[in-house]
């Protein structure tokens, strides 16, 4: 039998499964879908095709490998061509024993067969002509000698190599691991590289004139953990040098996890105000540069790094965004820049359940790999935020291939990263080039700042997000992980504050205008300054409000330096009043006013005098205060009734223009699988009806003829197999039964499903009555 009879047969195998086992084979390879095929032998051309293979391939491990790779042999007749014939079970056992256990072959085996990769017929197993699009290489490396090599029996095959062999292996490890040679031929000088590297096994041929380097032997050379070929069983998660379990338990990993997630949102907090006072600039090819990320990271505090990956989350969520900024801030030279939104105005007020729970979800769904900002790109060029491109749709996948192999390593267990990278090599052999060591271990970093990971285990929280609850669930667990925020500090003789957790929002704003951070973690220090002090009066405090709120948030007495520090500061603070008049300066000392008047701000101010204790100028109010202040007064700024005012700007923000990301196209149902189902059976059954003999009239827009078929189809119960083709041009077949005929439409409908259909008699192209 030729190989274009290998679609019948699949078509065959296909034909013979339920509807729910069609339905679970759509489920396993989404993309034989879409579009819907018209019929089961167009689903087993599509589910053979080379791109559909390729596809397929991406979700198996290397046991499925291996067992593809024996079929191939297995089935490859004289002079390395393919035979049709079928291969026994027994066969592929045999070629892989020892190696995995039988239980575990026919298992995969059958999963290859659930997903229309392999099928089964009288003389055994089949496999498609595209079918080596599966694999993970081009060549065959488990099947063979060379794949029972152990790694020690590598390393040895390596060292005995010379210098020129060695070149051209390293060319292969690092980069493409395909090469083109005219030395693969059998009449090449033995002497040359590529046939020692042959005869060693290191490399193996594809083509005539191709050859690939064994995986295993480029994994020794770039120094990567192994994917080991010669022991196709999953590698253990769990390795001599790591994995005991965490001391604490879960709750103490959750205890941590939660840690990090409070300094997560207080550091986005931070780049939010940061990006607020001093918008950065956007990039001739958009993004944020290098050298801004170094900006906002001197002054937060944070690395350039952690700034990325903060800048990339609250892009994600709109809460940071490029256009005019509003207000303009100072020396801003009208081009668009990076500002928060509005909505991040919206998230600060969120709880902080709510607001963790927008992070992760943003890491979890990133479709870049945000740990290479700040890293040089092929093109030894810095990589900055946010730069566009073509998004890289592995990375999202990527993320959750890593938690998801943690999540199988007992609950407060952290696997060690080489044992994690090879666990995950095994279970994706495709992607050995992106799951490296420095891409994982990247990835449980970013895991564990945004709160998913600690000490190497994944947490609870963790293992919740894998498994996509609703935003509410989500909510209600990170609430519940989150420490519970404290409403008290510790004031010490050296003007600290030292605080045991996460503050409640209103003693954190008020901690935060009346000291500067000194230290963050799970217990934060805050310092008390003059500075500090003159800010909170500045916002409308009073001397007195500050000392009650020392006096009643600290567990120890408030220090007589404290009290003294705020009662010096308060009783020179606001002794001129600026307001508005377009401005104006009072003070009830004439002395005082005698200086400001002395001194060079008066002429840059153009202030005059109304009267010993009140001066104006037409300068606005807060230009008053700057000037003032750096004069070395202490000014403060009252309304036209009096009162202090706090003139601190709230910061710059842009209109988000609401750019949504590439639209993930969502999984089909199960409803809709099974329509997908129907209407293939629906097609078969149209195109077996008309083989049969029937009563048949053709028809060129309609005629007696068929409207007397039709009716005589409606008044017997018999079926009618009709020819359409639609306004668009597109021919269908439609086996039904009539229902009724009228104003010029015939209403009938499908068999088997019982789909009502419509269709115009002027469009039927034939008629035949069956039964």
């Amino acid at each position: 039998m030729s190989s274009t009879d290998q679609p019948s047969g699949l078509a065959h195998a296909l034909a013979q499964r339920s509807d729910d086992e069609l339905v679970e084979l759509l489920r396993a390879r989404p993309d034989l879908a879409s579009p819907p095929p018209n019929g089961i032998g167009v689903l087993a051309q599509r589910a053979m095709s080379a791109g559909s293979m390729n596809v397929a391939g991406e979700e198996l491990d290397l046991l499925h490998t291996a067992i593809i790779e024996a079929l191939l042999h297995a089935s490859t007749g004289e002079h390395g061509r393919r035979a049709r014939r079928g291969v026994k079970d027994s066969a592929i056992r045999a070629a892989l024993r020892d190696r995995a256990e039988p239980a575990e072959i026919d298992a995969h085996l059958q999963t290859l067969i659930d997903r229309a990769v392999v099928w089964r017929e009288a003389d055994g197993l089949h496999l498609a002509g595209h079918t080596p699009a599966a694999l993970p290489w081009r060549a065959m490396h488990i099947v063979t000698d060379a794949g029972r090599r152990t790694p020690e029996q590598w390393r040895q095959a390596l060292d005995a190599i010379d210098e020129g062999p060695r070149d051209v292996l390293t060319a292969l490890a690092t980069g493409p691991s395909v090469g083109v040679t005219r030395d693969a031929g059998p009449d090449a000088d033995p002497a040359r590289p590529v046939p020692i590297l042959l005869a060693n096994g290191l490399i193996s041929h594809v083509e005539d004139q191709l050859v690939e380097i064994e995986p295993t032997v480029a994994q020794l050379i770039r120094g990567e953990p192994l994917l080991r070929v010669d022991d196709l069983r999953p590698p253990p998660l769990v390795d001599d040098a790591a994995g005991t379990p965490l001391p604490g338990g879960t709750k103490a990993l959750s205890a941590t996890a939660a840690g990090a997630a409070v300094e997560l949102l207080r550091e986005t907090g931070d780049v939010l105000a940061s990006l607020g006072a001093s918008p950065t600039p956007e990039l001739s090819a958009g993004g944020i540069g290098i050298r801004e990320l170094r900006r906002i990271a001197k002054e937060t505090g944070l690395t350039p790094s952690r700034i990325g990956l903060i800048v990339e989350l609250c892009a994600r969520r709109h809460l940071i965004d490029v256009g005019q900024p509003d207000p303009e801030p100072p020396r801003y030279n009208g081009e668009p820049a990076w500002a928060p939104t509005l909505a991040a105005d919206g998230w600060s007020h969120q709880s902080r359940a709510r607001q963790w729970a927008t992070l992760v979800t943003a890491w979890l769904a990133l479709d870049r790999r945000t740990w290479l900002i700040g890293e040089r790109d092929a093109d030894g060029a810095v990589v900055g935020a946010l730069v566009p491109g073509v998004p890289d749709q592995v990375a999202r996948r990527e993320r959750r291939m890593v938690l998801a192999t943690l999540a199988d390593a007992e609950p407060g267990t952290a696997p060690g990263v080489d044992a994690l990278v090879s666990a995950l090599l095994w279970r994706r052999p495709r992607m050995r080039r992106r799951l490296t060591r420095h891409a994982v271990s990247e990835t449980l970093r970013e895991a564990t700042e945004v709160g998913l990971v600690a000490h190497g285990a994944l947490t609870e929280i963790g293992r919740l997000v894998l498994d996509d609850p609703d935003d509410d669930e989500l909510v209600a667990a990170m609430d519940a992980a989150l420490p519970e925020p404290v409403d008290h500090f510790l004031a010490q003789a050296d003007l600290t504050l030292m605080v045991p957790g996460p503050m409640t929002p209103e003693l954190a704003a008020e901690v935060a205008l009346v000291a500067d951070l000194e230290s963050a973690g799970a217990a934060s220090v805050y310092r008390v300054t003059e500075d500090s002090v003159r800010r909170a009066l500045d916002a409308g405090r009073t001397g007195a409000e500050l000392n009650a709120l020392f006096a009643n948030h600290s567990s120890t007495p408030v220090p007589q330096s404290l009290t003294y520090l705020i009662d010096d500061v308060a009783r020179r603070h606001g002794t001129l009043r600026v307001g508005v008049a377009s401005s104006f300066v009072r003070c009830d000392d004439p002395a005082t006013m005698a200086a400001v008047l002395r001194s060079k701000t008066a002429d840059a101010l153009a202030l005059r005098p109304l009267a010993p204790t009140v001066l104006v100028s037409p300068a606005p109010v807060r230009d008053v205060l700057d000037a003032l202040r750096e004069a070395g007064f202490t000014p403060a700024a009252e309304d036209s009734s009096g009162a202090l005012v706090d003139l601190r700007s709230a910061g710059s923000r842009v209109v988000t223009r609401h750019r949504q990301p590439a639209p993930r196209r969502p999984a089909a149902s199960a409803t809709q699988l099974a329509s997908v189902v129907t209407r293939m059976r629906t097609a078969d059954a149209a195109a077996g009806q008309a083989s049969r003999r029937g009563e048949t009239v053709r028809a060129s827009g309609g005629g007696e003829s068929v409207s007397a078929l039709i009716t005589l189809a409606m008044r017997t119960g018999r079926r009618l197999r009709v020819d359409y083709v639609d306004s668009h041009g597109k021919a269908s077949r439609h086996v039904v039964k009539v229902q009724l005929l009228r104003a010029g439409r015939l209403i009938a409908a499908e068999v088997p499903s019982g789909d009502e259909v419509q269709l115009s008699m002027h469009r039927i192209t034939t008629v035949e009555l069956l039964d």
